[in-house]
């Protein structure tokens, strides 16, 4: 049977983001799978379409945009409802998790309310810093991306249930240490902080000190 040709839109509102070398590699092998593939950093030149992968969306998106594509979805590295959000996997890490789920569900009115397709665990060391964070997290994202255009309409959406929990966003403040706290107390910070964009510091007799940290390999 010949698979349906898609129109699919990936869309990063934010063409720094880290995510962005995993959103061309995912147009890269959907194209060669004869897809029809735009990829764009705002919201506003979504096309018509069939789906559209919401990779990294720092806005919300208006009504009249998610109407234009068949699904609209979005990838949100928490258990649904619980831990919506920014930052997610940022927060769990620093809660000492290790096996933290992923979720791709449909981006409805409400922010990180729609319903759910579906869910993987991204699993850690409990050692990884930032950029093998993200690794893990963006081969994840690809894989839902794959699995969901190669099963649908096969898997349901389910209601999000359960506890609802909401992450604030993070500013660059949340980077600070304590000086009076050990390295270990420490470590899970370190390893979610961004050497350039928003690196560790701390501020000690009058003065401000920046710590960039990175792994001996």
């Amino acid at each position: 049977m010949k698979k349906t040709k898609l129109k699919i839109t990936l869309l990063i509102d934010n063409p720094t983001s880290w995510i962005a070398p995993y959103a061309k590699k995912i147009k890269k092998m959907l194209q060669q799978r004869g897809h029809q593939v735009t990829y764009c950093n705002s919201a506003d030149k979504i096309p018509i379409g069939d789906y559209a992968f919401f990779l990294s969306c720092e806005k919300i998106v208006s009504k009249n945009i998610l109407r234009r594509n068949k699904h609209n979805l979005v990838i949100h590295e928490s258990a649904l409802p619980k831990g919506k959000g920014w930052s997610p996997l940022t927060w769990q890490i620093l809660e000492n998790r290790n096996e933290i789920p992923i979720t791709l569900f449909e981006a409805v009115d409400k922010v990180d309310s729609g319903p759910i397709y579906l869910q993987k665990i991204m699993h850690f060391q409990g050692n990884e810093l930032l950029d093998e964070l993200h690794k893990v997290q963006g081969e994840k994202t690809m894989e839902l991306v794959f699995e969901f255009i190669e099963s649908y309409p096969k898997i349901k959406p389910k209601k999000q249930s359960g506890q609802k929990f909401l992450y604030r966003k993070r500013t660059l403040e949340d980077s600070e240490l304590d000086v009076n706290k050990t390295i270990a107390e420490h470590f899970n910070l370190l390893r979610v902080v961004d050497n350039k964009k928003y690196p560790a510091f701390f501020n000690y007799r009058g003065k401000k000190y920046i710590i960039k940290i990175s792994k001996v390999r």
